[in-house]
């Protein structure tokens, strides 16, 4: 039986703050969803109706997409407690995660924590869920440092499995290891990185996504082929390998001598980093070698390779993609 201490709390009822909600009533969690800034009675009437309503339209989404029914979205209405500053105290006094959403501005942030550190219990655990901030940065503001630490859900989160988990020098294992555990429970998939601005994801596609847009402002591609061409090829090979296993496939000199030739003609920015040419020149350069960004010694590679593929022929199949012999499936029309 579900106690109080089994509710999650969620500081900020913006787009994070709802999204949160809906992964943990999916997962059929409780949780409080607290709004924090100051509004007279009648703007909080009219804010809590606006979520309310926010939320019951997300889940009519989810339940479109075949997720649960009428009867479970109503359901997960039903836990769901939407209350302010003033009436969140024994919600957070008893919950052993909370998850602080409000705008991206240090003063929301300070104010927010000040209050979560007079009002939490001191074991409770606090994970900002900021883009901008760095735990570092913002552990200085919590009393009580051991037990915060940043989880970055990428949107819609209701949907996406990855989260991204920043430790501050001063977080207790027993903290991170509660909001691990937490995640996995609402089906997430966690990873962990250093304190570092942009996390992994952020980091990765804001270099894709400008030199996407620098090839249209160089008018190599229109925008339809370059986001076809991210969809079709780029996206779909990077959801069955990551891109340094991809590395591995093809060989680390294959990627040298390619950022070397793009580096010459485009710009330095394609210059591959140090940690390329050290692999080479150990011979790790993937696959083929055994060794690279993976270890490979002992593994059966072919069932390896054979796993991968199959999931790409798994993707390729569900968008009607899949090449059989006899015909080739007719090519999907751009987005416009």
């Amino acid at each position: 039986m579900l106690t109080m201490a089994d509710r999650i709390c969620v500081i900020g009822a913006g787009r994070m703050g709802e999204g949160i909600t809906l992964s943990y009533l999916l997962a059929g969690r409780d949780v409080t969803l607290i709004d924090i800034k100051p509004r007279s009675s009648a703007e909080q009437s009219e804010h809590d109706a606006r979520v309310a309503a926010n939320l019951r339209r997300e889940l009519a989404t989810l339940s479109r997409l075949g997720l649960l029914d009428a009867a479970q979205t109503d359901a997960a209405m039903r836990r769901v407690r939407l209350c302010r500053r003033d009436n969140a105290m024994t919600d957070l006094r008893a919950a052993r995660i909370v998850f602080e959403a409000v705008p991206e501005r240090l003063d929301a942030k300070r104010d927010a924590f000040q209050w979560l550190g007079q009002t939490c219990a001191p074991d409770g655990v606090i994970a900002s869920t900021t883009s901008t901030f760095l735990v570092t940065e913002l552990a200085e503001l919590v009393p009580h440092p051991e037990r915060f630490l940043n989880a970055h859900w990428l949107n819609p989160a209701a949907l996406i499995p990855l989260v991204e988990v920043s430790r501050g020098p001063t977080t207790s294992d027993a903290a991170l290891e509660q909001l691990l555990d937490t995640l996995r429970q609402a089906g997430k998939v966690p990873v962990q990185c250093a304190p570092s601005a942009g996390y992994i994801v952020p980091r990765i596609q804001a270099l894709a996504m400008n030199e996407a847009a620098r090839m249209v402002e160089e008018g190599v591609a229109s925008a339809e082929d370059i986001d076809t061409a991210v969809r079709l090829g780029f996206g779909l090979r990077f959801s069955v390998l990551g891109l340094l296993e991809f590395i591995d496939w093809g060989g680390g000199d294959i990627l040298y001598y390619a950022s070397r030739y793009l580096a010459a003609e485009i710009g330095p920015r394609f210059a591959s980093p140090d940690v390329i040419a050290r692999n080479m020149e150990e011979g790790r350069n993937g696959l083929r070698d055994g060794q690279g960004f993976y270890d490979y010694a002992g593994m059966d590679v072919d069932a390896y390779k054979m796993e991968r593929l199959g999931q790409l022929c798994e993707r390729l199949d569900v968008m009607g993609l899949l090449p059989r012999a006899g015909g080739a499936p007719a090519a999907p029309e751009p987005r416009r």
